[in-house]
């Protein structure tokens, strides 16, 4: 059974850092793509970041150069490191493992659970 078990959300302030983790369990998650989505309150989810199982990655343009997605594949674990962090990045955070190697296999049928970010002064 896959499992994806998210932490490290919490309250940061504006300009503030967070770093996300995902531990993924029950798969070989090597051979997947792996993204971060988030939802805020009233709105949809969308991606924010995602790494094809050869490390290529893609941002939506509001985090592009504040945000860093990575895997570490020996600990089975996919990262989201957060900079320069915003009030519009309140949001819960979730991980997804792909159905395949590259991004247009994202999303898949697997989620995390959530962790929640909020930026507030």
């Amino acid at each position: 059974q896959v499992q994806l078990v998210e932490s490290g959300g919490g309250l940061a302030q504006p300009g503030g850092s967070l770093r996300l983790s995902c531990a993924a369990s029950g798969t070989i998650f090597s051979i997947y793509a792996m993204g971060w989505y988030r939802q805020a309150p009233g709105k949809q989810r969308e991606l924010v970041a995602a790494i094809t199982s050869g490390g290529i990655t893609n941002y939506v343009d509001s985090v592009k150069g504040r945000f860093t997605i990575s895997r570490d594949n020996a600990k089975n674990t996919v990262y989201l490191q957060m900079n320069s962090l915003k009030p519009e990045d309140t949001a819960v955070y979730y991980c997804n493992r792909a159905s395949g190697s590259i991004l247009r296999f994202l999303p898949g049928d697997y989620w995390g659970q959530g962790t929640q970010v909020t930026v507030s002064s």
